[in-house]
């Protein structure tokens, strides 16, 4: 049972991975509009990557670690940052950030199906139900005409399910893998590392760099927002979170995310929201709460935005 003096805190981090992670689906929107967006994750997580480290030091934390935890942390950071959230962060220059928060909402149904195919895990029976609602939910979702409103829509669904599975995958591998203990370093070796690559990728596909001199007022406060609370705060509360009180409770944020990002966007950007979007949206988180019910899928916990 938790000390009542922390319970401020507590309701402070759910709120943070709520709504903070729920939106920054919208603050990438804004800011892709812009900026390309292997060069906007790549600023993001760079500039969040020494943030951290440089609290880490504050906190009198030695940032160095072994060869071996330097390799496992750029591929992690590969496959959460470079691949798992620049390839989304490109596909929002197709698709509406609702409609990619719905779709990554199956994150948990594809790290159960790894599991399955990867390590033989078994499924459990209340987990077989969540498959079968979140198949269901995601064929409604992607299956109407509302959702291709451009012509590389349908590029932008696949890709976002090719970022689900480096996600997921990641999220199997850092369970084994040999990381730095301390949360801070080993967060800031990833940021920095996928931040990097992310910039690599940006200039390999000839992405154009805007000036930051020429970002519009909306840019800057989108990338601002991002790196301070979407890569920081946000995280940070996650972790906290993971100590205090059971992982289920933690994992809600799956719930809770798509539908603060359903809401921004339709609030803020006109993004409208189909009738059979919000039926696949109830269908699909319907069976993430069955396949959460049931806690087999260790990698549920990191994955976040």
């Amino acid at each position: 049972m938790q000390n009542r003096s922390q319970l401020p805190l507590i309701i402070a981090a759910f709120f943070a991975i709520y709504v903070i992670w729920g939106s920054t689906y919208l603050l990438n929107k804004i800011a892709v509009a812009q900026l390309s967006p292997f060069m906007l994750a790549g600023v993001r997580f760079v500039v969040a990557g020494l943030l951290i480290f440089t609290i880490a030091l504050l906190m009198g934390k030695s940032i160095r670690i072994s060869r071996r935890q330097f390799f496992n942390t750029v591929l992690a950071g590969f496959l959460f940052l470079s691949f798992g959230n620049g390839i989304v962060v490109w596909a929002l220059k197709y698709v509406d950030s609702n409609f990619a928060a719905l779709e990554i909402s199956a994150q948990p149904l594809v790290i159960l199906l790894m599991m399955w195919v990867l390590q033989g895990k078994k499924i459990q029976p209340m987990s077989l139900v969540g498959v079968g609602l979140g198949i269901t939910g995601i064929y409604l979702l992607i299956n109407q005409d509302a959702v291709i409103t451009h012509e590389y829509a349908p590029a932008g669904i696949v890709m976002i399910f090719a970022a689900m599975l480096a996600w997921a995958y990641g999220s199997l591998f850092v369970g084994t893998a040999d990381l730095p203990p301390n949360y801070f370093v080993n967060t800031g070796y990833q940021m920095l590392s996928g931040g990097v690559l992310l910039w690599g990728m940006s200039f390999a596909v000839g992405e154009t760099w805007v000036p930051m001199g020429a970002w519009a007022p909306g840019t800057f406060w989108a990338m601002g927002l991002l790196i301070v609370f979407g890569s920081i705060v946000a995280f940070t509360s996650f972790n906290y979170l993971l100590k205090v009180v059971s992982p289920e409770k933690v994992a809600t944020n799956t719930y809770v995310n798509p539908i603060v990002a359903m809401f921004l966007g339709w609030y803020f950007l006109q993004e409208p929201i189909p009738l059979q979007s919000m039926l696949a949206a109830g269908i699909l988180l319907t069976g993430v709460y069955f396949i959460n019910t049931r806690k087999k899928t260790v990698g549920l916990r990191r994955f976040k935005r």
